[in-house]
């Protein structure tokens, strides 16, 4: 089997904030109605993590779970462990109506770390980084491209499409340039 890549291979850009592309990540996207039977145990098998409120993300060490939209969450896990966190949902899910993919290699994923993280996407997003809770989850748009954000340890993570990574990279190292701070 083939060792997984991510998007850009690890590219780092320092300004006044690190920008980091991290990965590649274990990635599933998890459809249910709320209230769907069973679906915080599928997701507590599945990677650890409660199932989060609206707008909220769990963590359980390094796997997450992101609110994405009333029916919709993103577990976040080791690559490696995605076919086993796949087949957890389908067991504590059986007979019930939901969708569990894999979208790990559809996603590419940054960190945005430094005193003025915030910063960086406040320039991209109508949204404001600084306005976030520890445990909440923002989906928006950077520029012109779909993305989810959310506080990490000093900095933020933030995923999006794998075919707009280059992009989305070149618009954060942009934002970060020394002597550009707000």
């Amino acid at each position: 089997m083939s060792e997984p890549v991510s998007a850009l291979n690890g590219a780092v850009s320092e300004g006044f904030a690190r920008v980091a592309e991290i990965g590649p990540l274990g990635m599933i996207t998890l459809r249910a109605k709320p209230g769907t039977a069973r679906l915080a145990e599928a997701i507590k098998a599945a990677n650890g993590c409660a199932l989060p409120d609206a707008r909220r993300i769990t963590h359980a060490g390094d796997n997450s779970c992101g609110w994405m939209s009333p029916d919709e969450y993103l577990l976040v896990l080791p690559y490696g462990d995605v076919a086993k966190a796949l087949a957890a949902i389908a067991a504590a899910l059986s007979g019930q109506h939901h969708l569990a993919v894999d979208v790990s290699d559809a996603r590419a994923v940054f960190r945005v770390t430094g005193p003025n993280a915030d910063q960086v996407l406040r320039k991209l997003s109508p949204a404001d980084p600084g306005a976030l809770a520890a445990d909440e989850i923002r989906r928006s748009r950077f520029a012109q491209v779909a993305a989810a954000f959310w506080p990490v340890d000093g900095g933020y993570t933030l995923v999006c499409f794998r075919s707009v990574a280059g992009y989305v990279m070149g618009l954060l190292t942009h934002s970060a340039q020394p002597g550009s701070e707000i």
